[in-house]
């Protein structure tokens, strides 16, 4: 794909990552209505958002690793047909039933798309250029999760909610032809694909569980309560048979082979707290806009401008910065520092606060995430094998989501009960019953313009303090953040794509995977024939030697006059290009070529295919693993076949 199809294709890429997340954010202003004109429950609100948050979770490590199995583009379109449709029939919902079931839907299509653009990303884009790239992919994140609430709260106010899941159709569907026309990705290797469903059942299983656990527990449920031990042992239990049938499985859905990888490990767990801090962010400050602050739900989503525009200039301007000098630790360190620095001065906020400051708060919170939360994949898909890419790049996201998941609602159950005492203390001191708030008391959700003057005080008090006292909960989470990205191993970014990566590991498709493939068993078969004392450059001559039968060991001459082996080729590459006569023994005058003539000469000539292939696979047979040009060049072992297959080029 030339530079021009890459941008093509991402922008594909991009709308379909930005319709995935704002299915899951749109909602949030404008489930009251929602909820209402569908004469739904307090059960029914809770189960509109969190069944797409479960699918999406659930589902992306299975897109992920499915990617490694079989075609990536393909499984992309099915994810975006599958969240068009599911999108379409949720906005035409006439109960909440119905709609909560389509909800569903759309967070599979998310979860595909949440996992499988990155993963193609990493096909079409090298680590070193993928900088940028992830960049523009982070500030499409962020503005999808943080400016959903306020085009909920826009379409609901103005045509009604059910554009909420109408906006995204035109979206996906522009997506789906971009792809379809720009996006070229060659054709994996046919082989038997092994999908491990009990793995993925055990996941699936042990993971929604555990979510309804944590989203429900408090509301539908006590804590210390039967149903609560059962979900809570349950989830553990099929967590832990899951780790078992992982470890055994030929093509497990999460490699836990992976956590041998320091930088893989640590992503993880920064991955853990950057997510609560970007879905907690994105639903408390919703509350305290509206709560605290007495904004409807337009304005909310306005006032929350300062964060996402921190989250899409830091993540532009990080991801230009580390494609232009390929360092991207110190940016990330820095990013983590803003994000602990940030949650902490939210938690001084109050319900008077001057907004000006509160802005400068939200800007720095939004800085942080952008630098690091990215740029934590692509670190992850520059650290690990080509093979399992997808699978680690899609199990970075699954435990951002699941952290920040589990984060939003043990946050919000913390807020709960934090308001409800701040408002019966509030009220108690006032002289005033908290009973008079209505049936609900202190522990419902008041409507702030029925509410007199001196009571709406108290509890827009209790609503600024108790959201305060929430970040004050994340704050710590960000400090593990700043631990880890400093832990994180300084790792060079690559400059080949996965595509590259995976030709040259024999894992590639085409022509050249396959002749590389064939080079590689012909070098192994002469290389085992040599003696068995034999040392391992001897063996490498070996291996090389009986597949360069049109190299010849016919002497020449440098400039020194010194006598040097020198290849010669029996094709007349034109008529201004001598052949070479074998028996030939004349004197070559020329300079010996330089280590960058050679390089260039074995990225740039044509008609040497042959020659690579014969030297790569005699390096290889050495080294264990396939060899760089660079590192043919520095090789006191091969360098000499490479000057003369630079040589022979020439001629």
């Amino acid at each position: 794909m030339s530079h021009r199809e890459v941008l093509t294709a991402l922008s594909g890429l991009l709308m379909g990552m930005l319709v995935a997340i704002l299915s899951s954010t749109v909602v949030s202003t404008s489930l009251p209505r929602i909820v209402s004109d569908l004469n739904g429950s307090q059960t029914s609100y809770t189960w509109v958002i969190t069944a797409t948050l479960l699918a999406t979770t659930v589902s992306t490590p299975l897109w992920g690793k499915f990617s490694d199995l079989t075609n990536r583009k393909v499984l992309l379109q099915v994810a975006l047909v599958l969240f068009v449709l599911a999108s379409v029939a949720a906005g035409f919902s006439q109960n909440t039933a119905t709609l909560i079931t389509f909800r569903v839907f759309q967070g599979l299509g998310a979860g595909g798309l949440t996992a499988l653009v990155q993963v193609v990303m990493s096909d079409i884009i090298s680590p070193r250029e993928r900088g940028r790239y992830m960049g523009y992919l982070g500030a499409v994140m962020s503005v999808g999760t943080i400016g959903g609430p306020l085009l909920g709260g826009v379409l609901t106010d103005s045509i009604g909610w059910r554009w909420n899941f109408f906006v995204g159709v035109p979206v996906g569907v522009a997506a789906l032809i971009v792809i379809q026309r720009t996006l070229h990705l060659p054709p994996k290797p046919k082989k038997a694909v092994v999908v491990d469903y009990w793995g993925a059942g055990l996941i699936a299983g042990g993971v929604s569980l555990l979510l309804v656990w944590v989203s429900l527990g408090g509301k539908q449920f006590d804590w210390n309560s039967t149903t609560s031990w059962l979900m809570g042992v349950g989830a553990a239990v099929l967590l832990a048979l899951a780790v078992v049938v992982e470890f055994r499985s030929k093509e497990p859905i999460i490699p836990l082979t992976l956590f041998k990888n320091r930088t893989f490990t640590f992503a993880v767990v920064a991955s853990l707290s950057v997510g609560v801090a970007m879905f907690g962010t994105s639903v408390f400050l919703g509350q305290y806009m509206q709560l605290a602050r007495g904004q409807s739900p337009t304005m909310a989503g306005i006032l929350t401008l300062p964060m996402v525009l921190g989250l899409l200039i830091s993540s532009m301007v990080a991801g230009a910065l580390i494609s232009k000098y390929g360092k991207w630790k110190p940016y990330m360190i820095v990013g983590s520092v803003l994000l602990a620095a940030g949650l902490f001065l939210m938690s001084t906020i109050e319900y008077d606060t001057n907004f000006a400051i509160v802005s400068v708060f939200m800007a720095m919170m939004g800085l942080g995430i952008g630098m690091v939360m990215q740029n934590l994949v692509l670190v992850v898909q520059n650290s690990v094998d080509v093979s399992v890419v997808g699978a680690a790049s899609s199990s970075v996201a699954f435990f951002r989501s699941l952290g920040g998941t589990i984060g939003v609602s043990v946050m919000g159950a913390v807020l709960g009960t934090k308001v409800s005492g701040y408002i019966t203390d509030g009220l108690t001191d006032a002289g005033v019953d908290p009973s008079a708030l209505g049936s609900g008391g202190s522990t419902s959700i008041p409507d702030l313009s029925t509410v007199p003057g001196p009571i709406r005080t108290i509890i827009e008090s209790a609503y600024g303090q108790g959201v305060a006292d929430v970040f004050l909960i994340a704050a710590p989470l960000a400090v593990i953040t700043i631990v880890f990205v400093c832990l994180l191993p300084n790792v060079e970014l690559g400059t080949k794509t996965g595509i590259q990566r995976a030709a040259a590991s024999g894992d590639g498709a085409g022509a050249g995977a396959t002749a590389g493939s064939g080079a590689a068993g012909a070098g192994a078969d002469v290389a085992a024939a040599a003696p068995d004392g034999a040392s391992a450059v001897e063996k490498g001559v070996a291996a090389t030697a009986g597949l360069a039968p049109s190299v010849s060991s016919a002497p020449a001459t440098a400039t020194d006059g010194a006598s040097t082996p020198a290849p010669t080729s029996p094709v007349d590459q034109g008529d201004d290009e001598p052949v070479i006569d074998p028996a030939d023994t004349t004197t070559d005058t020329r300079p010996a070529p330089t280590a960058a003539a050679r390089r260039h000469h074995s990225h740039a000539t044509t008609g040497t295919g042959t020659i690579d292939t014969i030297i790569a696979t005699g390096a290889a047979e050495v080294a264990g693993h396939p060899v760089s040009d660079d590192e043919l060049a520095e090789s006191p072992v091969f360098s000499s076949l490479v000057e003369e297959k630079d040589v022979a080029a020439d001629r």
